[in-house]
């Protein structure tokens, strides 16, 4: 549990060894670089530590219950002074293109295509709402019908893209030239026209190929935008006292079509008394034993953490109402421990590992964040305060001349104990340190604790402002493979230029201190989903690379 400081201090030829490769893998990508660090340790023998590209982790079937499956159709349309046969026969390139390199299940190719006429777009929407998509594709096989085609866009009901094909040949620029790359200019100015939004990627004109991987990069995002549209987020008590920072206005949710159900803590307390002697707490208890394994430290209080788990579970069913998916925002201090007997953090970490995202602090917009970040990553996330810096002897020991990094561009992600065992490279169960200061410890066990998986990551939150403004930030980076040598669920991240992202995006922009985390980057998918959620351009900050002034900062500063 002390790795990998215990195994380098045990295995110093190692760990010189491994020194030297992670110098020469910093000039890698980050991605790759976490990849090799896990094999390194794999061979090197250390088996119990995970990665967060484990390559025998394997998609949770529970993780995607509370998400949709994206199924989009590609409709094509064709100006009536083009050949309709040019639009139909590179639309069945794309769909062709997308089987053999995609998921098959992802596209529905629909029959009509639309030649300057609203009754073949009505024909069009029947046809590919009768074929069960939940997304669409407009696919501009030619300059294509402005009105009619922008038309389908606006009734449609759902995630929506726009594409375009190229000329294909040098031999057929006659006949067989098409003029799309004109026409989706027409039609982002018919979409401003009708107030319709749409997804158009950053150049959206290719050939087949080209639009198929366009199209397949849409996924995740309709995937978000379907998600949040049938989202419910549920809250339990006021957020604590002295903690103003993740109190925002809720009209925003309401605005991306999310409800929300606020409850009190007393409802959760006679829901949680309710579920005494529940009998299916034994195998919540199972479950739990095998997951923490050697790190079941305090067994004595399982079945009170599985008697909770179900609590939660109970009111997500009874409480979802006519909504799909929900995502919980849960209180945790400072009566939760005197009255429940613990601290919910790894109930919490286990839903949000199920695909329920739960966010400490009644953080609201720590849940939404949080679940935008799992539907879009189809995989486990954590929220974790931005939280301490890297201690000056601790960078120049562990980080200094191994990775490509200044000291302000790394700090240490941190909470209680909430992050699912399968992102930790080791866990334990204890108890909530820093609350056990002013209560009694043994009603503050429930942490599951340890360092975080290293890999790349993405840290980002999407937050109203208290005058009620979209607002958000994502920033890449990674989870370094270097020991914490502290407490909670924690990890040693490393952003490029943090230190100004940190003053000139966080603090100047008022986020508060929780963001959430995928395990992965996935930068370029939110940002969409957040263009496409409404977040004006210049609301959305990221971490500048050098030279790239943020607005508020000082030109003459050293």
């Amino acid at each position: 549990h002390d790795f990998p400081l215990l195994f380098f201090l045990v295995y110093p030829p190692i760990y010189l060894c491994v020194n030297r490769v992670l110098f020469i893998l910093s000039k890698k990508s980050m991605e790759n670089k976490s990849k090799y660090c896990y094999n390194i340790y794999k061979t090197a023998g250390f088996c119990g530590f995970k990665s967060a590209h484990h390559p025998e982790r394997k998609e949770s079937s529970m993780l995607t219950n509370n998400m949709p499956k994206v199924k989009i159709g590609i409709v094509a349309v064709s100006r009536d002074c083009f050949p309709e046969s040019l639009s139909v026969n590179r639309r069945k390139a794309v769909v062709q293109s997308y089987i053999q390199h995609y998921n098959s299940e992802d596209i529905y190719e629909c029959p009509v295509c639309i030649v300057e006429s609203e009754i073949q777009m009505v024909q069009a929407l029947e046809d590919i709402k009768q074929a069960g998509c939940n997304a669409l594709c407009v696919y501009l096989g030619n300059f294509g019908p402005e009105i009619a085609e922008t038309l389908l866009a606006k009734h449609f009901d759902g995630p929506k893209m726009f594409v375009a094909a190229a000329e294909e040949t040098a031999g057929d620029l006659c006949q067989g030239r098409g003029d799309a790359f004109c026409g989706m200019l027409n039609a982002s100015y018919n979409l401003a026209l009708r107030n319709v939004r749409a997804y158009i990627p950053e150049y959206p004109v290719g050939d087949a190929d080209d639009c198929a991987k366009m199209i397949h990069e849409f996924v995740p995002i309709a995937r978000a935008i379907l998600a949040l549209s049938q989202l419910k987020i549920i809250s339990f008590g006021p957020r604590p006292l002295n903690f103003l920072a993740c109190n925002a206005p809720i009209k925003q949710l309401y605005n991306l079509g999310v409800e929300i159900e606020e409850n009190s803590e007393l409802d959760l307390f006679e829901a949680f008394n309710r579920h005494a002697g529940d009998p299916r707490i034994p195998q919540i208890v199972q479950e739990m034993e095998a997951e923490l394994g050697a790190g079941n430290k305090k067994p004595q209080i399982l079945s009170r953490l599985a008697q909770y788990e179900l609590t939660l579970k109970d009111w997500v069913e009874q409480h979802k109402g006519y909504r799909k998916y929900v995502a919980i925002a849960g209180k945790c201090w400072p009566a939760f421990q005197t009255q429940f007997g613990f601290v919910p953090c790894y109930v919490n970490s286990r839903l949000t590992a199920q695909g329920i995202p739960v966010s400490c602090e009644v953080d609201i917009y720590g849940a939404l964040s949080e679940f935008i970040g799992s539907v879009v990553s189809q995989d486990t996330v954590t929220l974790l305060d931005i939280n301490n810096t890297v201690p000056k002897d601790l960078y120049q020991q562990d980080i200094c001349t191994k990775f490509p990094y200044e000291h302000k561009d790394v700090f240490m992600g941190f909470h209680c104990g909430n992050t699912a065992a399968g992102k930790l490279s080791f866990c334990e169960m204890k108890y909530q340190m820093i609350m056990a200061r002013s209560l009694p410890q043994e009603v503050t066990q429930g942490t599951l604790e340890g360092d975080i998986v290293p890999g790349p990551i993405t840290f980002f939150r999407l937050q109203s402002t208290a005058d009620n403004q979209l607002r958000a930030y994502i920033a890449q980076g990674e989870v370094l493979p270097v020991a914490t040598r502290s407490f909670g669920s924690i990890g040693i991240f490393a952003i490029p230029q943090m230190g100004r992202f940190y003053r000139h995006v966080l603090i100047e922009k008022n986020f508060p201190h929780h963001g959430a985390v995928a395990f992965g980057h996935f930068g370029k998918e939110l940002y969409e989903v957040f263009r496409y959620l409404g977040v004006a351009p210049q609301e959305i900050g990221y971490n500048h690379p050098q030279g790239v002034l943020y607005p508020t900062e000082n030109p003459f500063a050293r």
